[in-house]
């Protein structure tokens, strides 16, 4: 199932424009940021082919980042890092990522529509909409540029840390990143407020 630009064209079609989806990845790992992606798609130029990112494969990923890249009006990314995540927690830190990644687009959006149930605070209205992803394109749009971003970051710290093959799991809790964890302690670019970090080990 692909998502589609209605949404969009309902909001143009009532002066709700522009509309920028947001999307979140890396909720779940035990290391690395959670990193978010606010696109504005231009209504002239919507990449055909866009989806959930978990759908996909990585380079229908990979193609899809290029095309949304140099079509889109604008895109804001940003991130949260896992020293913020053990701070104010994994759901303020998402949330504050969201709102990091709008605030760094370069057009202040007048609506946004973010995947899920739990929308940021912003200064402009926001919906949220569960599993968005899957259906709105711009928030499809949105979950692929920061799915590969965050990828991207996670292969640079599996070459500073090559102990824990960040770059095959991402940060999520395999077999293979749990012995790791369990040889060689945490690095600092773990969640310490995670299982099994927590209560183990302490920055």
């Amino acid at each position: 199932m692909f998502a589609d630009f209605s949404r969009e064209t309902h909001a143009i079609a009532n002066g709700l424009w522009p509309l920028a989806g947001v999307d979140e990845v890396g909720r779940g790992p035990l290391a690395g940021p959670v990193v978010a992606a606010a696109v504005i798609l231009d209504p002239d130029s919507v990449p055909a082919g866009l989806a959930d990112s978990k759908l996909l494969s990585l380079a229908q990923r990979e193609a899809l980042f290029e095309l949304i890249t140099a079509s889109a009006l604008a895109i804001g990314i940003a991130s949260a890092t896992a020293q913020e995540i053990d701070a104010i927690n994994i759901r303020q830190a998402t949330l504050l990522a969201m709102r990091r990644a709008v605030a760094a687009l370069p057009v202040t959006p007048a609506h946004v529509l973010v995947d899920g149930n739990d929308p940021p605070a912003l200064h402009c209205a926001c919906d949220a909409i569960i599993q968005g992803d899957g259906s709105i394109a711009s928030i499809a749009a949105a979950s692929i540029i920061a799915k590969v971003t965050r990828d991207r970051m996670m292969a640079r710290l599996a070459a500073r840390y090559p102990a824990y093959g960040f770059e095959a799991h991402v940060g999520y809790g395999t077999d293979r990143h749990r012995k790791a964890l369990h040889a060689h302690g945490p690095c600092p670019e773990h969640r310490y407020s995670f299982a099994p970090v927590k209560g183990r080990w302490s920055r």
